[in-house]
C-alpha cells in the first residue's frame, strides 16, 4: 500500500493562484521521500493537507494505507499520519518534556502502563533522556526539534511528515537524528516525507528526491538528485576563508570573567572575549550549548557572570533604549519580532525608526524584489511560509541599522537561492554602513566567503577557529 495524492489543487483564501496545482505523487511504504524547493511554494500545505490539519478540496482524493483520508475518525488519524510542524515551539501544549510526551500518548488513548516504556525508548532513540524533565521553554530551538521529533516517534504513526526538522540542529546531531529516521523507514517500515532547504548529508539515505515549484511536484532521476546534492556536500560546508583575529582588530563588545549558566546548569565558564568591529563573526556549537542564551546576554534579555562592555562602556550602565539602537538581535523565531499585521506596515514601521537616508523606499522595493517578496507586500505576515518570514525579518533588522546585529539562525527555512539573495544583502548592508555581524548557523553552506571569523562554543568554552583545510 502506499500514501497517495491525486488530482489536488489548494488555493488559500484571499489569494489568485493556487499553492498547489493539480498535483499527484505516491509515496510506497516504507520510503524515505525527501521533499524540496523554494520558500512559499507550498512544502508546508502539502504535509498539513496530507496531516488532515486544512480541509481537503472538492475533487482531491489523499490515501494513507489505501484508506481515503476523509474516511480516517480523528481518533485514528494519529496512528496513521503524525506530523512534525516547521516551528515545533507551537506544537507544544504541556510544561515539561515528559508530560509532553505523555499528552500525545493519552491522545492516542494509550494505556497508563504502556506510557513509561513507550516514553524512555522514544526519547532514547532521539538521544535526549537527559531532557525528560526540562521545561520546554529553557531549552534551546534545536533541543525543542528533538523533543518534537521524539514525540513523533512515541506516537508510532505509519506515515511521518517532517517539515524543517534539523532548521537548527547541529551538524553531528542531525547526521544521528537523519540516521535514526532512516532506520525507522527501513526497519519499523514507516513512510516518512521529510521537507528541508539544506539537503546536506542525504545523499546515502533517501529513496526520492522531489521538487515542489510553481505548484507542481517533480521527483528527480537519480542523476539529477545527485547533481541538486552535490551543492550540499561536505567541501561546500568548510570555512576555508576564516583567519584567527588580527590584535590590531578593534573590539566592540569585550566580556570579562564572563560566564553563562541556566539553572544549575554552567552553559560557558567564566573567560575573557572579545568581538571585533566590522567583522562578520560565525558562532556554531551543539545545541543547548548556550549560543542563543550568549546572544541574549549582549542585549541585556538575560543574566550573566562577569562584565560586558560596549565601546568601552559597561552595558548595564548604558539606556537601555539608547544601547537597544546600537546591539539589536534579530530573534530565532522570525514571528516573535513582528509588531503588525501585514508585510507593509512592518516594513514601514522599520523604515520610520531606521537608516532612512540609505534605506530609501526605491532600495527597499530593491531588496523586496531581490529577495522575491515584492507580490507578498500586502499579505498578512503570519500567513507567510517560515521562509518567507524569515526573509522579511531580515529586511526589517537590517532597515534598523544597528552598528551590532546578531543574528540567530539567520538562514533557518530559506532555500538555496533564497540564502544566496540574503548573504548578498548583507555583505552589501555591512559594507556600505560598516556594521558588525555576528550570526550563529547550522547551515554552513555557502557561509564561505562571507564570514571572516569562527568562534566556536564547544565543552564550555567559546574559542576562535581557524580556517579548514
Amino acid at each position: 500500500m502506499t500514501t497517495a495524492i491525486r488530482n489536488l489543487t489548494f488555493t488559500y483564501p484571499n489569494q489568485e493562484h493556487p499553492v498547489l496545482a493539480d498535483l499527484s505523487a505516491t509515496f510506497p511504504d516504507g520510503s524515505f521521500n525527501l521533499l524540496t524547493g523554494p520558500s512559499g511554494g507550498g512544502k508546508s500545505t502539502l504535509l498539513k493537507l496530507i496531516a488532515g490539519l486544512l480541509p481537503l478540496p472538492t475533487g482531491a482524493q489523499i490515501t494513507l494505507a489505501g484508506q481515503a483520508l476523509q474516511e480516517l475518525p480523528a481518533t485514528q488519524r494519529a496512528s496513521q499520519v503524525a506530523m512534525l510542524f516547521q516551528e515545533p515551539s507551537t506544537q507544544f501544549t504541556m510544561d515539561t518534556v515528559l508530560d509532553e510526551l505523555r499528552f500525545a500518548l493519552e491522545n492516542q488513548q494509550i494505556s497508563a502502563a504502556e506510557m513509561p516504556a513507550k516514553i524512555a525508548a522514544a526519547l532514547d532513540f532521539v538521544g535526549i533522556t537527559s531532557l525528560k524533565n526540562r521545561h520546554l521553554t529553557h531549552l534551546s530551538g534545536g533541543e525543542q526539534q528533538k523533543v518534537a521529533l521524539a514525540v513523533i516517534v512515541a506516537m508510532d504513526s505509519k506515515v511521518i511528515l517532517l517539515d524543517e526538522p534539523f532548521a537548527s540542529i547541529d551538524p553531528a546531531a542531525r547526521l544521528d537524528l537523519l540516521q535514526n529516521l532512516v532506520q525507522l523507514s527501513q526497519a519499523h517500515g514507516k513512510t516518512i516525507i521529510l521537507a528541508d532547504h539544506d539537503l546536506s548529508f542525504y545523499e546515502r539515505w533517501i529513496d526520492h528526491l522531489s521538487v515542489l515549484e510553481a505548484g507542481h511536484l517533480t521527483t528527480l532521476s537519480p542523476e539529477a538528485t545527485q547533481q541538486r546534492l552535490a551543492i550540499f556536500s561536505a567541501p561546500q560546508r568548510q570555512l576555508t576563508h576564516v583567519t584567527l583575529p588580527d590584535r590590531q582588530l578593534p573590539v566592540i563588545l569585550q566580556g570579562q570573567d564572563l560566564g553563562l549558566r541556566q539553572g544549575t546548569r554552567q552553559l560557558i565558564n567564566p573567560q575573557d572575549l572579545s568581538l571585533f568591529a566590522h567583522q562578520i563573526t560565525l558562532i556554531t556549537g551543539p545545541n543547548g550549548s548556550g549560543k542563543s542564551t550568549l546572544l541574549r546576554a549582549l542585549v541585556r534579555l538575560t543574566d550573566y557572570q562577569g562584565t560586558l562592555t560596549y565601546d568601552g562602556i559597561n552595558i548595564q550602565k548604558r539606556r537601555r533604549k539608547a544601547y537597544a539602537r546600537q546591539v539589536a538581535l534579530m530573534f530565532q523565531s522570525a514571528s516573535a519580532q513582528f509588531l503588525n499585521v501585514t508585510v507593509a506596515e512592518e516594513i514601514a514601521l522599520s523604515h520610520k525608526y531606521g537608516r532612512q537616508t540609505y534605506f530609501t523606499p526605491e532600495r527597499v522595493d530593491q531588496l523586496l524584489a531581490q529577495l522575491n517578496l515584492t507580490q507578498q507586500r500586502d499579505q498578512i505576515i503570519y500567513t507567510l511560509s517560515g521562509g518567507q518570514q524569515k526573509k522579511v525579518q531580515l529586511l526589517c533588522m537590517l532597515m534598523m541599522a544597528p552598528q551590532v546585529l546578531l543574528l540567530d539562525e539567520p538562514l533557518k527555512g530559506l532555500d538555496y537561492d533564497s540564502i544566496q539573495a540574503v548573504l548578498s544583502i548583507l555583505k552589501t548592508v555591512q559594507h556600505d554602513l560598516q556594521l558588525t555581524l555576528i550570526m550563529i548557523s547550522h547551515q554552513l553552506s555557502g557561509l564561505d566567503g562571507f564570514v571572516t571569523l569562527h568562534l566556536q562554543l564547544a565543552d564550555c568554552q567559546l574559542r576562535y577557529q581557524e580556517a579548514d583545510q
